[in-house]
This record gives structure tokens, sequence and C-alpha cells, in this order.
């Protein structure tokens, strides 16, 4: 069933700065929704019009049917948000700031208590769950932060970049904790930049550039314009410069010493061959050739490797959780 549907929706700021631009969206109660898109693709700004707190140059914005752009104030009641930003929670244990807004937002005391206390246990922060918010470091607050948008969540919960600064491993259980929302029945909208999780995490999901929806779908169906090509990633030595790219090797973007390009499955052959010289001169430091994944796509229709949205970090910290499991 549609929970939220977004008609046209156009943020002007001044004369015309476009922030978001002709923007329709349907988020269905018990799903993850994801919105992904490099910083500055408007996505923070309308999260702001669909919980209330900015009204759209045009377009509507409807929450189990009520226009929330004429009642903001039911967006806030029937919205939890855990925003990008850092939570100020000093001097409050991590605990005590779970609970309050628990209570905040109307749950019984001993329900608010005990679900707390599940959430600081499945997320594995009960050493810290009675120390002071100040002392805390930044995933701990980011976790914690978490819990309060969890705790008692609303018919809509809204996560802005959840796991940044969180530790690969409590990232996993985290994700465990949005899905368990979900399946109680709220819609989970998950804005990102971070391609690996969306396309791991959510049922469906919208990529945004420039104010503008690109493109929306299931992971599947956006893979979709993907079929017959595959992936060459490469990574360079630390200092062994950058070998010239082969004209077999299309749509390539750099992050670091992370490369990617796109082939055709006629070229595999040549791309390994190519890669393996490239390796054995000391030019790369490994090599892979795949299946096309969100990140292709992401990267065909953004089309700017400054955003690449998975650094070389994030991948390392992706393979040393697999090789934990």
């Amino acid at each position: 069933m549609s929970l939220l549907e977004l008609k046209g929706v156009t943020k002007i700021y001044g004369k015309d700065f476009v922030a978001n631009d002709d923007i329709s969206l349907v988020i269905d109660a018990g799903e993850v929704y994801g919105l992904l898109g490099p910083n500055g693709a408007g996505k923070t700004t309308l999260v702001s019009q669909i919980i209330g707190l900015a009204a759209p140059t045009s377009g509507s914005l409807r929450l189990n049917g009520v226009d929330i752009v004429a009642n903001p104030g039911y967006a806030r009641q029937v919205c939890s948000y855990q925003p990008q930003s850092q939570v100020p929670i000093d001097g409050v244990t991590v605990r005590q700031a779970i609970e309050i807004v628990g209570r905040i937002r109307g749950g019984k005391k001993k329900y608010i208590q005990q679900r707390a206390l599940t959430l600081i246990n499945s997320l594995e922060i009960d050493e810290w769950a009675n120390k002071d918010g100040a002392t805390l470091s930044g995933g701990v607050k980011r976790l914690t932060a978490f819990c309060m948008a969890a705790v008692a969540p609303g018919d809509l919960v809204i996560l802005d970049e959840p796991t940044n600064d969180i530790d690969p491993l409590r990232r996993k259980l985290l994700w465990l904790e949005v899905r368990r929302i979900a399946d109680r029945g709220s819609a989970v909208l998950l804005v990102t930049h971070n391609v690996l999780e969306a396309e791991r995490s959510v049922d469906r999901l919208a990529i945004m550039d420039r104010g503008q929806v690109l493109a929306s779908g299931t992971s599947a169906s956006l893979k979709g314009n993907e079929n017959g090509y595959y992936r060459l990633e490469l990574t360079l030595e630390p200092s062994g410069g950058c070998p010239d790219i082969p004209d077999f090797v299309s749509s390539t973007a750099r992050t670091g010493r992370r490369i990617m390009g796109r082939l055709d499955a006629s070229d595999i052959s040549l791309a390994l061959q190519w890669a393996k010289v490239q390796r054995s001169s000391g030019k790369i430091e490994e090599y892979s050739i795949g299946p096309a994944t969100l990140e292709d796509v992401y990267i065909q229709l953004v089309g700017r490797s400054d955003v690449l949205a998975a650094p070389a970090e994030e991948v390392q910290n992706e393979l040393r959780d697999a090789l934990v499991k």
C-alpha cells in the first residue's frame, strides 16, 4: 500500500537555484526505499520537505493520504528521522537519549525501556549504554541516533546516511534492524551515497543527481540495461603510476587507486591479457572482471568519477566483512 506519494516536487532557492526538479516517487509501507546520489544531489532538501521543514515551490506530497504541504505538523508526528548531522546528546547517557525520544513519541515507559535495551544489545553498544554522550566516539553517537529513530518508529522512518563513521560489524547489525523495522510495517527511506549498501539493503531505489531523479526501480531492473556488459576493476600499485587504458574499455572512472571500466563480453579475453601484462610490469596491484553491478549503473547515469560512491577504503571494509563471515 502506498504510504508516501510525491508528485512533481520542485524546490527553487532564490531566483534560479533548483534543488529539486519535478520529483515523483511512491514509497510503500513495509519496504526499504533508497534515495541514492552524490553530495549535492538534492536528497536532504527532499527529506526536509517530506518532514515538513521546508515547503516545495511546486508539486504535492501526501503521507497516508494527508497533504503534508498543507499539514506539515502531521508529517512530524508520523515520521521518525535520523539526520545526517550528529544528534547532540551531551549530558545524557546512551540509554537516556533513546528512552527520552521513545517517551516523547508516546511509548509507554516499560515498553520503551525494554525496546531501548533490545536495540542497545542488538547493535552491541551495551558497554556505552550508561556513558555520557559527550564521551562517545562518532560511530557510537551515530548508532545512538539510529536507536533514537528506531525506538518508537513512525509510519515513515527516514535515515540520512545512517552508517557514517560506523565500523563494518555494527554496520551489518544496523541493516538487520532496518529490515526488522520494515517487516513491522513502517516504510524506511534510506538516504545514502553508498552504492554497495544500497544494492544490498533496499527493496527499491531512486538515483538522483543535480536535483533530478535519473532512474528508479529495483536493483535488478536498473541493472537490466547493463546486460551484455562486464566490469573491469583495477587497483593501481601505490607508486606505479596509471597505465594507458585500452580503447575497448569504456566509461572509466577513478577514485584513489581504484579504476573501473566497462567491457563488452567479446573483449573479456583481451582485457585479461592486458591486465596480466600491467600487473607483471608493476603498474597494477590486482584486477577483476565480473558482471555489471548497481555501481556501474550509477556511474553511467551520474557520469562523474568524482562522485564514485564506493571508495577503496569501503571496498576493503566489505572484503574484510566477507572474510569475517
